[in-house]
């Protein structure tokens, strides 16, 4: 593979060319006068009437991927960023062939006989490429490569797996009309080249993996898991509920079908559980929740890990969809702390709560109250909340299963106490008339 020194490796070889092939033909002789070969922008060559120069110029007006190798060795990176491959840069590079002259026919001659070079010259060889590329030794240019760039022969142009094609492109009169607005120069005769293909490759370390020894080769059924229900036990004894609130501890039942599997995992929030094989049928799952996972929203999922390998080890099997499913926190005990104000005046304090689980660092926690047994019958009970950001508490980050929430500007009074983290709600217990009874805190 060529260095990113290739490009402007291809301009010069294709400049030798064409200055060789003018020499050679004595050109020089045919029209009387000295014949340039430049690889200028078109807008720097003086066309002016006294000093135009009979030359022919080669410019390089676009460069463009190759389709063909476009896709060629990627992925360059493994899962983990680590880099496994060097894929090639492919590009094809356009060229404008254009001829200059002072004197009548001049540029047509010279066009007639750069294109006719550049027609028998179908792929640029090795030899020729090496040829045009050569170093100067001792400070004497044994090749055509000019001194001011001899780095043009570190390219490695002439060792690139693929050789080089020149192939004519065809312009019509308004896509050359746009490309000579474009240079801002005055036209002259043009003929268009599509030189292919270019391959610029990194030198940079790549991590290859050592060679494969042996091949196993496994044929397993697709078989899917797919859960269809997600309910939650209180206890081993407890019935399985679909709609009551899942709390810390609890034991989570999935339902659905094809479940069973050698290997069967559940992803719960990013943790992975093994469930007992005894809990294991083809249609339902039961496990308990594990006790890192926090409060929220969360997703779970059955894996079927595939054994694979000598020895077998678990590799990436199936899953199923991501179903999800709310664990709520649950106040295991509360008071209330420092209260300031007397009689009628609104109350500030600070409500400590221990919570389960543990809230982290991260997750936004909203202290609900509301008024249990208003003192005035006509007043309808009052309702409070207060957010806090655990982030700006817990220093350094960590958990806790204590949370200090200030309050203010409450009325005293007996109010049920409620907590939402990350949107997920504790639940309230009930009297046997059904109404909310607990838990309560009392500000005085």
């Amino acid at each position: 593979m060529s260095t990113a020194l290739a490009i402007a490796s291809v301009t010069q070889v294709l400049k030798d060319l064409l200055n060789d092939g003018l020499i050679n033909r004595d050109v020089t002789g045919v029209i009387g006068s000295t014949v340039l070969v430049t690889a200028l922008p078109p807008d720097r060559i003086d066309t002016s009437t006294s000093n135009e120069q009979t030359q022919l110029n080669l410019f390089m007006y676009q460069a463009t991927t190759n389709a063909g190798w476009r896709n060629s060795g990627f992925p360059a990176f493994d899962a983990s960023g680590t880099r496994t491959g060097n894929p090639p840069l492919a590009l094809d590079l356009h060229y404008v062939l254009s001829a200059y002259g002072s004197s009548e026919l001049h540029m047509e001659i010279l066009l007639g006989h750069g294109m006719q070079l550049l027609h028998e010259t179908a792929v640029l060889s090795r030899d020729a490429i090496r040829r045009s590329l050569t170093p100067p030794v001792g400070g004497v240019n044994t090749g055509d490569l000019p001194l001011s760039l001899r780095a043009l022969s570190t390219s490695n142009l002439a060792d690139q797996v693929e050789q080089i094609k020149i192939s004519p492109e065809e312009m019509n009169l308004e896509e050359l009309s746009k490309l000579w607005t474009a240079f801002g120069a005055k036209y002259r005769p043009t003929a268009a080249y599509h030189i292919s293909v270019v391959l610029i490759e990194s030198q940079r370390s790549t991590k290859t993996a050592l060679p494969v020894q042996s091949r196993n080769i496994y044929v397993i059924p697709f078989k899917q898991p797919v859960i269809t229900k997600v309910g939650a036990q209180s206890g081993p004894a407890a019935p399985v509920l679909f709609d009551q609130k899942i709390l810390s501890g609890y034991r989570i039942v999935l339902q659905g079908y094809q479940f069973k599997n050698d290997i069967v995992l559940v992803n719960v929030g990013g943790i992975e559980v093994t469930p007992a094989v005894a809990d294991i049928s083809d249609t339902s799952i039961t496990f308990t929740l594990p006790a890192a996972l926090p409060a929220g929203v969360h997703g779970i999922q059955v894996v079927h890990p595939t054994l694979m390998g000598s020895p077998l080890e678990p590799h990436t099997g199936v899953a199923s969809r991501s179903e999800a499913f709310v664990l709520s926190p649950r106040i295991v005990s509360s008071q209330v702390l420092n209260v300031t104000g007397a009689g009628n005046a609104p109350r500030s304090a600070t409500v400590r709560l221990q919570v389960s689980p543990d809230v982290t660092d991260t997750q936004r926690i909203i202290l609900l109250l509301n008024e249990l047994n208003p003192p005035d019958p006509g007043v309808p009970p009052r309702a409070y909340s207060f957010q806090l950001q655990m982030s700006a508490v817990l220093s350094p980050p960590g958990s806790t299963d204590i949370v200090n929430m200030p309050i203010s500007g409450v009325r005293a009074g007996t109010y049920l106490v409620r907590i939402q983290v990350d949107g997920a709600e504790s639940p309230l217990g009930t009297a046997p008339n059904g109404h909310y009874n607990s838990p309560v805190i009392t500000i005085p």
